[in-house]
């Protein structure tokens, strides 16, 4: 048999005990940095397996590198398993139906790209014991990609300074090679206080308000949009009001934004205008600010060469298809969706001429996507942010995508949420884990491919080196008790 159809048997022969993993963390639901029982289950499956794991990497307990193989080239695949605040919803149903109201739940695909990831590397591990072939797969277990931005901290600490290709996936709703760039970030708190005071008749000359100042801030920001770069994105959140008495002067409020564009030298640049602006609202209500940097991610490199493997993988795997069962659950959901064009068709109808007319009527007129669009997309900014960025800036990256959730589904909804633990989330969950370790192993028997892929890397970079946008003294913000629970 061939390399492939080892790899594919192998993973058709397994899927399940992937499945369960994947259906497990998402019972977990646990978020940025507080992965333990995600990252416990995926250690202790990779430590039965045979691999080296090295534990709390980072400054993060729910970060890890499990390794197996002791001499030839280093081949990286990336797994996340976090989930999003706030997006508890049971499984399979049709309406917004929490487990647990205000709880957690994975609403973009987590715990699919996790055991999917691990999927890959154990295949990959079992072939090269198997026929006894030099080279190292290892597993990189990355916690806190939904704001925390795990792999940059990774990153920053050396962990991928060793790896000679890296590979991740991410659940989409359409089959297709995700070499793009995106957009970098700056995460960062503005914690504002004041001088509470009787705000009615009593006193409320004598109080300066935290809250104002919030507001005031968000005015200007709002104001700024005008003059950024339109690529560029500003969003926040106010996360303390002050409190809910109304005839209090609020003495204590704050404000966490999240800045994006293209490049990290714009996003800094953007973000250095917005302290002015908290400074100003701060000088506005007298009132006094700290700023607090929570994260940042770079921007994606993509590899030309590492995406064109996937791609002819991908064609040798083939694109998953579906029963009419899960078209008909599909058909269903579909119904809760906002109406109107599906974002899908709206984000690739632009690429028209490339896909051509016939890809442009499947993406209209299915309900869940079965096949594999060309890789002829040109290069374009991703209108979001990864932390794979930091990684493509230091090793050839590239990653795919696959239909996990039916074409139209809102991301970080919970109508995705529900979706995740389905026979069609699993579908390209295996999908994905045949194609990165295929390629795995096509760039272990091919090593002129890595240097063409490194060459190119060089060549993109150009210049520019990499910087971590996370300065040096600040450390991941992980709860304490995470640190005593992976003990």
């Amino acid at each position: 048999m061939t390399n492939s159809t080892n790899i594919i048997h192998w993973l058709d022969a397994n899927q399940q005990r992937f499945i369960d993993i994947s259906d497990k963390i998402w019972d977990f639901a646990e978020i940025r940095f507080e992965e333990v029982k995600s990252a416990k289950l995926q250690i202790e499956v990779l430590e039965e397996e045979g691999f080296e794991v090295t534990k709390g990497v980072a400054d993060m307990p729910t970060a890890f590198v499990a390794s197996y193989g002791n001499e030839g080239l280093i081949i990286a695949v990336l797994g996340e398993y976090d989930a999003l605040s706030g997006l508890s919803q049971k499984a399979g149903v049709f309406e917004k139906t929490p487990v647990e109201e205000g709880a957690s739940g994975h609403g973009c695909s987590h715990n699919l790209l996790g055991a999917g990831s691990l999927a890959a590397a154990i295949a990959v591990k079992n072939y090269l014991e198997s026929h006894k072939i030099p080279g190292i797969i290892q597993y990189y277990g990355c916690p806190g990609e939904e704001g925390g931005s795990g792999k940059t901290y990774m990153v920053r600490e050396g962990l991928f300074d060793d790896v000679d290709i890296a590979l991740c996936w991410h659940p989409f709703s359409t089959n297709f090679i995700f070499n793009l760039s995106s957009l970098s970030n700056i995460q960062v708190y503005f914690r504002f206080k004041g001088i509470s005071a009787h705000a009615a008749a009593a006193a409320p000359h004598m109080g300066r308000s935290a809250l104002d100042a919030v507001e005031l801030m968000n005015i200007g920001a709002n104001y700024l949009r005008e003059h950024i770069i339109t690529q560029a994105r500003l969003h926040y959140a106010i996360t303390n009001t002050g409190g809910n008495a109304p005839n209090v002067v609020q003495a204590d409020a704050e404000v966490l934004y999240l800045i994006r564009a293209p490049t990290s030298s714009q996003t800094k640049e953007i973000y250095e205008r917005v302290k002015k602006i908290a400074k100003g609202a701060a000088l506005m209500t007298e009132t006094e600010v700290e700023i607090i940097f929570d994260k940042a991610a770079s921007n994606l490199i993509p590899n030309d060469v590492v995406g064109d493997v996937l791609f002819e993988k991908f064609k040798e795997v083939g694109a998953p298809q579906y029963t009419e069962e899960e078209i008909e659950f599909g058909k269903k959901l579909r119904q809760t969706f906002n109406k109107g064009e599906l974002p899908e068709l709206n984000r690739f109808r632009a690429f028209r001429k490339e896909l051509g007319e016939d890809m442009i009527e499947k993406i209209k007129n299915k309900i869940i996507f079965d096949d594999i669009l060309p890789n002829v997309l040109p290069e374009f900014t991703f209108p979001g942010s990864t932390d794979v960025g930091d990684v493509s800036w230091v090793v050839p990256t590239s990653q795919i995508g696959t239909p996990c959730v039916i074409l139209g589904t809102p991301g970080h909804s919970w109508q995705e949420v529900t979706q995740c633990t389905t026979s069609i989330s699993h579908k390209g969950m295996i999908a994905a884990a045949k194609v990165m370790a295929l390629t795995a192993l096509e760039f272990m028997e091919n090593t002129e491919l890595i240097d063409k892929a490194k060459a190119e890397l060089k060549k993109r970079l150009g210049s520019s080196k990499y910087e971590s946008p996370i300065a040096s003294v600040i450390k991941p913000n992980v709860p304490e008790w995470v640190f005593e629970a992976m003990k």
